[in-house]
């Protein structure tokens, strides 16, 4: 390799470092319970009012039911009980945000029950850290980063593992099962 070959590559590897550095994402952030969350918005469908929820039975805690949504049926997901907390009290505040998940069977759209929507960030990528190894109050799986935003952290969630559809389909069958067991005690 010549020298010209190298410098190049420190000029190419220092214009890397400068973009990634300048790069930046913009971020939904609400509140649920105390603390603050965000997720990208790119995945973001719409922000709509809580109202019209259909409970279904037999569905995990985390699931408080389906909405219409122009035709379409969501499923909508109580964030606070996903993440192992009690259901989220629905005050005059609180938002379904409609996001698009992946699944092995495609692309789906899911609602989250959130306390209430904050704003719209833009958070350079040089203002993300790693998600911390532990003492998270969350499962360090559904923690994409942690946003450094104002002299504080905000946790940037990884959706699509949050609302990962083959996990909530196991609590499902967990939880068919548990009625199964009651019932064939109680007959």
């Amino acid at each position: 390799m010549n020298a010209a070959t190298r410098a190049g590559q420190r000029t190419d590897m220092a214009a890397a470092d400068t973009r990634d550095a300048d790069e930046s994402a913009q971020y939904l952030t609400f509140q649920v319970g105390s603390e603050s969350f965000a997720i990208a918005i790119l995945g973001i469908k719409e922000i709509i009012e809580y109202a019209g929820l259909t409970e279904v039975p037999l569905m995990p805690e985390c699931i408080r039911g389906v909405i219409n949504v122009r035709g379409s049926v969501v499923p909508v997901l109580d964030l606070s009980a996903r993440f192992g907390r009690k259901v989220a009290a629905i005050t005059r505040r609180t938002c379904i945000v409609i996001v698009e998940v992946l699944s092995r069977d495609g692309r789906q759209d899911m609602g989250i029950i959130v306390d209430a929507v904050n704003a719209v960030l833009e958070i350079p990528l040089s203002q993300i850290e790693p998600p911390p190894a532990f003492g998270a109050k969350i499962r360090t799986d559904f923690i994409a980063g942690m946003g450094k935003v104002d002299g504080r952290f905000v946790i940037l969630l990884n959706i699509d593992q949050v609302l990962s559809t083959d996990e909530i389909g196991e609590l499902a069958r967990v939880d068919e099962d548990a009625v199964e067991a009651n019932e064939a005690e109680a007959g």
